[in-house]
């Protein structure tokens, strides 16, 4: 279908796809059509009408680009060629999200060093991204990887640190077997590393965090705020977890100062708590252990330690679980229970203990049952007592029992009794709590930026000086991780020994880099100040830019690179540097592509190569094929034989364009076109591309209705219409037709007249004494007396109307004639 022209620039009368988009490409390289000078920006920012249109970058981890990477950069695409169309500046940048796990791993399994291997990516990807014609502007790109780019992603890690929000600490970690690294709470999927799929273990290290917990509470209230995809707000409300409840004091028998803290939801259930659980990890296991204890206590932990999150994470396993010999006291009782350790308890949630209530939670009462604990109801639902035999658990609210003086009183209203009256004894207090822990930023890979740290044994711990930036990644041949938790820098005496800028002295470099995530929770920043050299973003252009208007990615990135994003630009305002909290105004999240109703993977031989299609039908039928699929946030299935149909309708278009006549278009033509400009300004605002294309689809056939040819009027602002979707079609066409210079410069997204786009007809109920008799279309606004003619002459209400007389029209416009009769 495609047919090669040796003269790149001249394009004939027939319709050949890479014929047009090659000129157009050239021209748009050429004129500088998509792109801003630093000056234009900083002008636009001021002056214009700025439009910040953005897409999450690509990481470059492989060969080239899927079909699902083409089927979101498209639909962001046409989301900013609508607005451009619309009189706004778009600035629509691109970039490589090209360092981490992702872009290393692939580096390893084909055995070449990331440094040569990714650069030819990024080279293979710009390749793909140009061809499909997307409005980046090349001027404004970021590579992660580049020193120029990381140098500031550094700066930003310095001014956390100086500001304290970038702490070092010891602590239990997720580790990654298979990829010998940590990764952070936001990279585990249900126990499992979120890259390779390999159960995650627990380890402590000392590593760096950033403090996103002390977030926790603004970032769940400004969700409120954003106009965002319902879908990704509820996942990061989840994934923050805000819980109401109450820190209660467990003092330990015979210890003084000693005690254990839980965070409760269910304090009303206190009384009911008849044993306690530490994690093993808990820092206050190895104090309280007694001695006849401890062999079996450290043969436990030991044991807990080496298996994984995976497992313990499991809730219907059987439970495992050690007696510390240690006693607590109940605050509510005054009673001693014992203190166990049990794998099922994380140091990760709340406290790292629980009050056990076996008698009202399902896995404490699992756990009693294994190990004969005892069992009190303290919460009675409808039809129990105070005596009333456990035989389940209920976890539900109800009269307290058992309870001392709080006996018969509600379980909402005993939460604050109980814990008010904790609160006075100093033993509790009201608290909230978040699932949301600290970011961990430190990863043992080679392929990151250096977190800019030194240690000095006369200074301690020094931020390497911002005039020294970057702290260039040096070339290492051997550059695998392995299972020993060391950085692959640390085994490069070379490069981390260096002298303290301090006092002069010997000086060691933090051999961990940064995880990947902190290099894309700051780029869009970046963008429309790539090119300065002295600052990572210029004030004046953040100002007049940001935040980002429309941002559309994956829901996949809802708690990691979303969340890590609010949090940085959260910081970067407190901080003095921006005057933003928020960074996307607008989020949607477009949906996944399907192949023949089956997931696209390697190992089922059905991903889809967009350069195959591209080919065969010009990268403006595969937009198109792409956006016709179905939603765009909800995705669709690919299926070869369908990309025939927008080819063939993108050709229609073409000739109907190039054949069409000046002569008055016909008034029912009119009516449809103003119907369909209205139909696709609204779906193009809501991203609602499938119905848009649809819609005109459905106009093209009214305009080329029995062979008709059609009107130059008629068929004009399909052009634009089409623009976004068809972008180097619509160029020549635009030129063909007497447009200047290019259609997203010049043209405007046509408008339409509201009256027009009602039909001329309507279809009117006729009753007979009010049960109907016919449906009849009649011409709008219709008189009472011609709508009574046209019904009398229906041959079915006539047989209604036969000796009888008529007595009465009821008449309503447009709507309804009843003839009563008698």
């Amino acid at each position: 279908m495609i047919r090669d022209m040796t003269d790149e620039t001249h394009v004939t009368d027939s319709y050949f796809p890479a014929e047009v988009e090659r000129k157009w490409r050239a021209r748009w390289d050429e004129e500088g059509t998509n792109s801003f000078t630093d000056d234009a920006i900083a002008r636009i920012g001021r002056e214009g009408r700025p439009f910040y249109n953005l897409m999450m970058f690509p990481y470059p981890s492989a060969e080239g680009l899927h079909v699902g990477n083409i089927y979101a950069f498209t639909g962001a695409d046409i989301h900013g060629r609508y607005r451009r169309l619309l009189g706004d500046n778009v600035f629509e940048p691109i970039g490589f999200d090209a360092f981490g796990i992702h872009s290393e791993n692939f580096a390893l399994k084909h055995g070449v060093h990331p440094m040569e291997l990714i650069p030819r990516n990024i080279e293979n990807f710009t390749r793909q991204l140009r061809r499909v014609g997307f409005m980046y502007d090349w001027s404004h790109t970021v590579d992660t990887t580049s020193p120029e780019y990381y140098r500031w992603t550094q700066w930003l890690f310095l001014q956390f640190y100086k500001a304290g929000v970038a702490v070092k600490k010891e602590a239990p970690v997720n580790w990654c077997p298979g990829c010998n690294t940590v990764l952070a709470n936001e990279q585990v999927i249900a126990g499992a590393c979120e890259r390779c799929g390999s159960a995650v273990e627990m380890r402590t290290l000392s590593q760096w965090f950033f403090r996103i917990s002390d977030y926790a509470q603004r970032l769940l209230d400004n969700l409120k705020t954003l106009d965002w995809s319902d879908t990704t707000r509820r996942m990061q409300e989840n994934w923050i977890g805000r819980s109401e409840g109450a820190e209660l004091v467990f003092p330990i028998a015979g210890m003084d100062g000693e005690s254990v803290r839980v965070f409760t939801t269910r304090p009303d259930t206190v009384f009911g708590a008849t044993y306690m659980v530490l994690a093993p990890e808990h820092p206050l296991v190895d104090r309280i252990t007694t001695d006849q204890r401890r062999t079996a206590v450290n043969e436990y932990i030991q044991a807990v330690v080496s298996s994984d999150l995976v497992n313990r994470k499991i809730t219907d396993k059987q439970k495992t679980g050690v007696d510390t010999g240690a006693r607590a006291i109940n605050p509510a009782t005054g009673q001693e229970i014992p203190v166990w350790i049990a794998d099922y308890v994380l140091m990760e949630y709340g406290t790292g203990a629980i009050m056990a209530v076996p008698g009202h939670d399902e896995r404490d009462f699992a756990f009693a049952q294994a190990f004969d604990l005892p069992v009190r109801r303290v919460i009675a639902g409808s039809g129990d007592s105070a005596d009333s035999p456990v035989g389940e658990v209920y976890s539900g609210g109800g009269t307290l029992v058992n309870s001392g003086e709080y006996d018969g009183m509600e379980s909402g209203e005993a939460k604050s009794a109980i814990t008010a009256a904790l609160a006075q004894r100093g033993l509790g207090e009201a608290r909230v709590n978040f699932r949301l822990h600290d970011w961990c930023v430190s990863r043992q890979r080679y392929w990151g930026p250096p977190i800019p740290i030194l240690y000095c044994d006369a200074c301690g711990t020094v931020p390497v000086p911002e005039d020294q930036l970057p702290v260039t990644l040096p070339f290492i041949e051997n550059y695998k991780p392995d299972a020993s938790g060391i950085s692959p820098l640390a085994r490069h005496e070379e490069w981390y020994l260096t002298e303290c800028p301090s006092c002069g002295g010997r000086a060691r470099r933090e051999t961990d880099v940064s995880d990947t995530f902190l290099d894309s929770a700051w780029y869009f920043l970046r963008y429309p100040s790539a090119g300065n050299h002295l600052a990572p973003f210029d004030p004046e252009v953040t100002r007049n830019w940001l935040p980002v208007n429309t941002y559309i990615g994956g829901n996949e990135h809802a708690v990691l690179h979303l969340l890590y994003s609010r949090f940085v630009t959260m910081v970067l305002k407190d901080l003095g540097h921006i005057h933003f909290e928020e960074p996307f105004t607008r989020f949607r999240a477009h949906g996944l592509i399907v192949k023949d109703g089956a997931k696209m993977s390697k190992s089922r031989g059905n991903v889809i190569v967009p350069d195959d299609f591209i080919e065969e039908y010009g990268a403006d039928t595969f937009r198109t094929y792409l956006m016709f699929l179905g939603p765009y946030q909800e995705g669709g299935d690919f299926r070869e034989a369908g990309i025939t149909g927008p080819y063939n309708f993108l050709n229609r278009l073409w000739d109907a364009v190039l054949s069409a006549e000046d002569r008055p278009i016909d008034p029912a033509v009119e009516r449809k076109l103003h119907a369909t400009i209205a139909k696709c300004s609204e779906d193009l605002g809501e991203l609602s591309y499938n119905t848009a294309i649809a819609a005109m689809m459905e106009y093209l056939n009214v305009v080329r209705t029995g062979g008709r040819t059609p009107e130059r009027e008629a068929v004009q602002p399909l052009v634009t219409l089409i623009a976004p979707f068809a972008p180097h079609m619509a160029e020549e066409l635009w030129s063909r037709t007497g447009g200047e210079g290019s259609i997203f410069d010049n043209g405007r997204w046509p408008t339409f007249d509201p009256a027009k786009t009602v039909a001329d007809e309507v279809e009117f109920v006729v009753q007979v004494n009010g049960k109907l008799r016919a449906r009849l279309v009649m011409r709008r606004g219709i008189t009472e007396s011609e709508a009574r003619d046209v019904a009398l002459s229906d041959a079915n209400v006539r047989r209604f109307l036969e000796g009888v007389e008529l007595r009465k029209v009821v008449f309503v416009p447009d709507r309804l004639v009843n003839l009563v009769v008698g």
